[in-house]
């Protein structure tokens, strides 16, 4: 009997905003961008642009699992250059498209109060 093995994603959303916990989602199916993720969950990540790489809003850092998801490429690393606080992890949410596989991924999402002209 053959059965087939569906691979599937933990992904824990941590935030810089104070007040906010940690939260995880299991059972995400790869194919899906962890901007799609957050939003489907009710997570608030921003992205001005539509998720198609044409802004930076969507910035987040990417904790551990980064080999799970889509390489970094030459346009995206633009934008992140424009991005506030980039570090060495950062990313764009709606370029971190998760590839067939399955694991832990932890990201943290930047305080986006800034953002909001307070």
């Amino acid at each position: 009997m053959h059965t087939e093995i569906c691979s599937m994603y933990t992904i824990t959303f941590k935030f810089e905003q104070k007040g906010l916990e940690p939260i995880s989602f299991e059972n995400i199916k790869d194919g899906e961008s962890i901007l799609e993720v957050a939003l489907k969950n009710d997570i608030n990540l921003h992205h001005n642009c539509g998720g198609v790489c044409a802004c930076s809003t969507c910035h987040l850092y990417i904790e551990k699992g980064e080999t799970f998801v889509e390489e970094l490429t030459d346009r995206e690393e633009d934008f992140i250059d424009r991005a506030v606080n980039p570090r060495l992890n950062s990313r764009l949410g709606c370029q971190c498209v998760l590839n067939k596989g399955d694991g832990d991924i932890v990201v943290t999402l930047p305080d986006q109060t800034q953002f909001l002209g307070e």
